[in-house]
């Protein structure tokens, strides 16, 4: 593609519910641009976004992608839109936060039909959080049960007065043919091709359209004080008046206009393009946050500027390896440029750089500040790299990372499998970095957490179809561990004599708690050379590889003090193994005799619901034995709780919150102490469960 210029760049993310057209609505802008000959279909998987396998299967994107054209806009001048098309389950939320993070403009996506779901409330709440200016397209208006008025009046209702309708529709479900320019009181009519010619805007619309231009007007002029003045002295302004307005309204994120059409007919796409055009931010209109030297700073997006750029993903690319997008946010990037890793000072040859547009590389001569390009192989810069001249000491933060909320143990299939499974792992995260790898020794478990089943059910299909690793899967083990509430002492005893050498030690322990998460102490108290000095190292190891094969319940112990106080040894007949086999006994009888408890761990769990979901949220974690610490109202309407709630009651919380609240809740967990399960449920726990730990 050729190089565009910094201010005709559009950076603009494709964001809202799942299955509501934001796929079939980029095929339709493509299409309109020249860039494809016919629409793919998304049930078809043949689609420009929608490439892999897993997406084909379950008809639905599963990671953001990139799709670029030339838009010839109505003042002449070519524009490069680069659109990211992103996931709209909220497992694979965090390709939204990626694309968010590099777009200069989102783009939400309503079903004219379904009107505001789920995942339009989650897409806006995450534009919120990103700060980023918004357009929303009511797509599907050719479709039965279509209505335009209704989604408009729940859009206000749900995200305030701001959004302002640019057009009405001519028609509606399969009688739509046109829209009603609202700023220029023009009626637009479609043909099957979806080009349109201006004629009048029908009678039935005609005194609708004129009221709502009316208050588009003042809507518009009421954020220009020298346009509202000239306004109420009566002078009318012009459509190109208000457009110019609103497009500083719409940078400044205090007005959200509203267009509408259909990805099938055509209907109001180019009028889509040319707004994206005509009110959208260009990439100078935002400079980027970044931190240089630790201090918050702005980079604009100066072609002129040194050459900065930030990799918001990474894809394994069948033929070429890994690949890298990433965004300039200054300067210019030419092919076989040398950058540096700001975090690893790694230097990257940035080798033969092109553009991705779905699964096609188009080669480029080189990118401006503002544009999105891709760059493979860059082996040691990850997602959230920032490349810059060595010496500029600067980095962009990126969006906060997600904590995973579900996960699957993994166990692989081969011992092959077993081989290339660390390794493939690592690739994995690096494509996905919203996936985590843990390898928990306590439960010697190997374990795959992500947003939900859905994400880690994908990411394991990817691991067999891209890197060849097969594994099985199973639940996640709880870690459980042992201490004790009180003091016992016991001798443990080796006595062999069978002719020949014999084994003989005595040693005599005393166990007492220590405070929770002070770890464990070994105390040597022996006088009068009742154990030899050469013997007590073996005493301990003895005692510690016990306090590791697990207590009375068979869980690791932790947070006890040992005391070896007395003992007894053979000149002939002691050793190094004798003691050790009797430091372990004696440890085991001492723990029984000083009250041994199980301990579980804990997590920090915050908890964000609607309104009118919060007692039932309540009193689902406190029957999960949690101990609510908080409860905060946040300003859209939601609640914010922090608890405290066993790890063993939230394994699978994440898909049983979503049920609870329709899909509108999400959750984070951290682990936050260990504390003593209560006897009761200490019998349900089997040693034979997971090698001394289980879920």
């Amino acid at each position: 593609m050729d190089t565009a210029s910094t201010p005709r760049i559009r950076n603009v993310a494709l964001v809202g519910h799942a299955g509501c057209g934001k796929t079939s609505l980029v095929e339709a802008l493509l299409h309109q641009a020249g860039v494809i000959a016919r629409l793919g279909r998304v049930e078809d998987g043949t689609t420009v976004c929608d490439t892999e396998p897993e997406e084909t299967k379950r008809s639905m994107s599963l990671s953001l992608a990139v799709a670029p054209f030339e838009w010839r806009a109505p003042d002449g001048e070519t524009y490069k839109i680069n659109l990211i098309d992103t996931p709209g389950y909220a497992d694979f939320a965090g390709s939204v936060d990626a694309a968010l993070a590099v777009a200069d403009l989102a783009v939400l996506v309503v079903s004219a039909v379904d009107g505001i779901e789920v995942g339009t409330e989650l897409a806006w709440q995450l534009c919120e959080r990103a700060d980023i200016p918004r357009l929303v397209f009511v797509t599907k208006e050719d479709r039965p049960r279509a209505d335009f008025h209704g989604v408009l009046d729940s859009l206000r209702a749900t995200f305030g007065a701001q959004l302002v309708p640019l057009e009405l529709p001519m028609g509606e479900e399969e009688a739509l043919h046109g829209i009603a320019d609202v700023l220029s009181d023009e009626g637009l009519e479609y043909d099957a091709d979806g080009h349109h010619r201006t004629e009048a805007i029908p009678a039935d619309l005609l005194e609708e359209e004129k009221q709502l231009h009316e208050e588009v007007t003042e809507e518009i002029v009421s954020g220009d004080d020298e346009q509202l003045e000239r306004y109420l002295s009566g002078e009318v302004p012009t459509a190109h008046d208000l457009e110019r307005t609103l497009r500083h309204e719409v940078i400044g994120r205090t007005e959200v206009p509203v267009v509408l059409g259909s990805a099938i007919t055509g209907v109001g796409v180019d009028r889509l393009a040319d707004f994206i055009c005509e009110l959208g931010p260009s990439p100078a209109d935002r400079p980027s946050a970044a931190l240089m030297a630790g201090e918050p700073v702005d980079v604009p997006a100066d072609p002129a500027g040194p050459a900065v750029a930030y990799v918001f993903r990474t894809v394994v690319d069948q033929f070429v390896g890994q690949v890298s997008l990433f965004k300039v946010l200054s300067g210019t990037i030419s092919a076989d440029d040398r950058l540096v890793n700001t975090t690893t000072d790694t230097e990257e040859r940035l080798h033969g750089i092109f553009v991705l547009r779905g699964k096609d590389h188009l080669p480029t001569e080189g990118l401006v500040a503002g544009d999105i390009g891709a760059v493979p192989k860059l082996g040691a810069s990850p997602t959230g790299s920032t490349l810059a001249p060595r010496g500029l000491p600067i980095s962009v933060a990126g969006p906060e990372p997600r904590l995973p909320a579900y996960g699957l143990a993994l166990r692989p299939v081969t011992q092959a499998d077993d081989d290339k499974l660390s390794g493939a792992l690592q690739r994995l995260v690096a494509e996905d970095p919203s996936l985590v790898v843990e390898r928990i020794e306590e439960t010697a478990q190997t374990v795959l957490r992500g947003q939900g089943d859905t994400h880690v059910a994908v990411a394991l299909e990817r691991l067999l179809r891209k890197f060849g690793v097969d594994v099985a899967t199973e639940d996640v083990l709880v870690p459980y561990r042992e201490s004790v509430e009180g003091r016992g002492e016991a001798e443990g005893k080796v006595k062999k004599q069978s002719g020949g050498h014999g084994q003989y030690a005595v040693v005599q322990l005393r166990v007492s708690p220590k405070g929770r998460g002070e770890g464990s102490e070994f105390v040597d108290s022996i006088v009068g050379g009742a154990i030899p000095r050469n013997y007590l190292p073996a005493v301990e190891r003895g005692v510690h590889e016990a306090m590791a094969a697990g207590g009375v319940h068979g869980f690791p112990v932790v947070d006890l003090r040992v005391e070896c106080y007395d003992g007894k040894y053979h000149s002939v007949d002691s050793s190094d193994m004798a003691f050790r086999t009797a430091s372990a006994l004696g440890l085991k009888e001492a723990l029984h005799r000083a009250n041994p408890v199980v301990l579980e761990p804990v997590s920090q769990v915050t908890v964000t619901v609607p309104d009118g979901s919060q007692g039932d949220v309540l009193g689902d974690l406190n029957a999960r034995r949690g101990r609510i610490n908080g409860s905060t109202a946040l300003p859209d309407g939601r609640h914010e709780i922090k608890a405290m709630v066993p790890t063993s009651e939230i394994q699978r919380y994440v898909l049983e919150l979503r049920s609870m609240t329709g899909g509108r809740g999400v959750f984070s967990a951290t682990h936050d102490h260990y504390d003593v399960l209560p006897s009761h449920l200490v019998s349900r726990l089997s040693r034979a469960e997971g090698n001394g730990s289980t879920h």
